[in-house]
C-alpha cells in the first residue's frame, strides 16, 4: 500500500508542531535583536520603528495577499512566507558576521518579512478551516495561541542565557534551522482544496480590483461582523501603544537588565500558555462574543493597569501574566466566530481585510508610542518643575521609564472604556445569532471536506 500524506486533524497537528519549533527560534532571534537595538540606540523610538517596519507592509498589502491566497495552493503560500522570513534572518546574519549590521538594516528586513507575512496568517487560518470540523475551531485556535505564547516562555530565557555564550550570530542560526523544520512539516501533510461556495463564485467574477474589494464588501454588508472587528480596531490601538513601550520601560527602570526583561516576557508567555491550554481543553464560552468582550475588559484592568501602576518586578510579572492569559480567550473566541460565519474558500480575502481593519491602528500606535514617551511623558516625569509630573509621581514614582509606565496605565483605562461601549452595542453583543453559520447557509454539516489534497 503506497504511503499517504497525513490529513485532517493529524495534518493540522504536524503543521502546528512545525510552527511551534519555528516560533521558538523567531522569538529567540527577536529578543536578542531587541537587546542589541536598545544597546545601540537607548531609545524607545528605535524599537518602535523596527516593529513598524515589519507591521506596516503586512497590513497594507493584506487585501492583495488575500485575493492571491484564495487562488493559489495553500501549501505554496505557507512555504513561501516561511522561506522569506528565513531569508531575511540569513541576510541579517551575514551583515552581523561582517561587522556591518546597523539599525536601519532591521527596518529593511522588517519591510521584506512583513510583505510575505501578509500571506501567512490568512493562508494558515483558512488551511485550518479546511482540515478540521466546526466543533474543533475553538480548540485549534487555542492550540495556535499555545504555539505563539509557548514560544515566549522559553525563548527569552534561552536567548538571554545563550546570548553571552553563542552570541547574536548563534541565536540567528538557531532561527534559520527552526524555520527549515517548519517548512518540512508543510511539505509532509495533505491540504485539501476549498469547495467553492456561492459567495466564492460571485467573488471570482469581474476584474482583479473588483475581486480585491470583495473582502471589504463582504464585511461591510454584515454590520455585526464589522462592529465586532471595530472592537479589535480600538483595542489593538491601545494595547499596541502599551506593548511597544513595555520592553523599553522595563529596561529603563532596571538599568538595562536583560534578565529582568526576560523574566517579565517569560511570565507573560506563561500566562498566554495557560490561557491557550484552557481554550484547548475548554473550547471557549458558549456565547463566544462574551469571551471577546469580557476578555478585553479584564485584560485592561488586570493587565495594563497593573503593569503601568506597578514600579517593580513583582507587579510587572502580575500584570504581564494576567494580561496575557486573557489573550488566547479573546482571540480564539473571535476566530471561532469568523470561521463559522465565513465560507473557507473566501477566508483568504475576508480574513486579510479583517486583519487590516483590526490592526491598521497598530503601525500608527508603533509610530506614536516612541515619540509620545521620549519627547513628552518621559521629560515630564523627569522634570522637577512640571506640575503634571509632580502630581503623577505621587502615584507612579519618578525616574527613567516612569513616563512610559504612565502611558501604559492610561491605555488600560481606555481599553475598559471602549469595551463597555461595545458591550452596549446589540450588533456586537448578538453577532452569533444575527448571522447564520456558513454551513447553515450552504446546507452542509460544517465538517472539514476531504477531497484530494492540493
Amino acid at each position: 500500500m503506497p504511503w499517504q500524506r497525513p490529513k485532517g486533524f493529524t495534518a493540522f497537528l504536524l503543521i502546528w508542531f512545525g510552527q511551534v519549533v519555528s516560533l521558538v527560534g523567531s522569538a529567540m532571534s527577536g529578543f536578542a535583536m531587541t537587546i542589541w537595538a536598545w544597546q545601540i540606540t537607548q531609545q524607545a523610538t528605535a524599537l518602535a520603528l523596527v516593529g513598524l517596519a515589519n507591521f506596516l507592509p503586512m497590513i497594507l498589502f493584506a487585501p492583495v495577499a488575500g485575493v492571491l491566497v484564495d487562488r493559489w495552493p495553500r501549501r505554496l503560500v505557507l512555504i513561501l512566507s516561511d522561506l522569506a522570513a528565513g531569508c531575511t534572518t540569513i541576510g541579517l546574519l551575514i551583515l552581523y558576521q561582517a561587522g556591518s549590521l546597523q539599525i536601519w538594516h532591521l527596518y529593511v528586513a522588517g519591510v521584506i518579512a512583513g510583505f510575505f507575512q501578509s500571506f501567512q496568517w490568512p493562508a494558515y487560518s483558512s488551511t485550518v478551516s479546511l482540515m478540521v470540523s466546526k466543533e474543533q475551531y475553538g480548540r485549534t485556535s487555542g492550540m495556535i495561541a499555545l504555539a505563539e505564547w509557548g514560544s515566549g516562555i522559553f525563548a527569552p530565557v534561552l536567548a538571554g542565557a545563550l546570548l553571552g555564550i553563542i552570541g547574536l550570530a548563534g541565536i540567528m542560526t538557531i532561527d534559520i534551522i527552526t524555520f527549515t523544520f517548519a517548512i518540512s512539516m508543510v511539505l509532509l501533510v495533505a491540504i485539501p482544496p476549498a469547495v467553492k461556495s456561492e459567495e466564492g463564485k460571485a467573488g471570482d467574477e469581474g476584474s482583479f480590483w473588483w475581486r480585491l474589494s470583495f473582502g471589504f464588501r463582504f464585511i461591510f454588508s454584515r454590520p455585526p461582523l464589522l462592529f465586532l472587528q471595530l472592537v479589535f480596531f480600538a483595542g489593538n490601538l491601545l494595547f499596541s501603544i502599551a506593548n511597544t513601550l513595555q520592553s523599553p520601560m522595563v529596561l529603563a527602570r532596571t538599568g538595562d537588565d536583560p534578565v529582568m526583561l526576560a523574566t517579565v516576557q517569560s511570565t507573560a508567555a506563561a500566562g498566554g500558555v495557560l490561557g491557550s491550554l484552557l481554550m484547548t481543553a475548554w473550547g471557549g464560552p458558549k456565547r463566544r462574543v462574551y469571551g471577546v468582550l469580557f476578555g478585553w475588559m479584564a485584560s485592561g484592568v488586570l493587565g495594563l493597569l497593573v503593569l503601568g501602576l506597578g514600579g517593580s518586578l513583582p507587579f510587572w510579572m502580575v500584570g504581564a501574566f494576567f494580561g496575557s492569559i486573557l489573550g488566547p480567550i479573546i482571540n480564539s473566541s473571535n476566530q471561532a466566530i469568523w470561521q463559522a460565519k465565513v465560507p473557507p474558500d473566501i477566508q483568504g480575502r475576508v480574513f486579510s481585510v479583517r486583519l487590516m481593519i483590526a490592526q491598521i491602528t497598530v503601525p500608527v500606535a508603533m509610530a506614536v508610542a516612541g515619540p509620545l514617551a521620549d519627547q513628552w511623558m518621559e521629560p515630564v516625569m523627569l522634570s522637577a518643575a512640571s506640575p503634571l509630573g509632580q502630581m503623577l509621581a505621587r502615584v507612579f514614582g519618578s525616574g527613567r521609564g516612569v513616563g512610559m509606565s504612565v502611558i501604559i496605565a492610561a491605555m488600560g483605562l481606555l481599553v475598559v472604556l471602549s469595551t463597555v461601549v461595545s458591550l452596549l452595542n446589540p450588533q456586537v453583543r448578538n453577532v452569533e445569532t444575527l448571522l447564520p453559520d456558513h454551513s447553515q447557509a450552504s446546507g452542509v454539516d460544517g465538517g472539514a471536506p476531504e477531497p484530494a489534497a492540493q
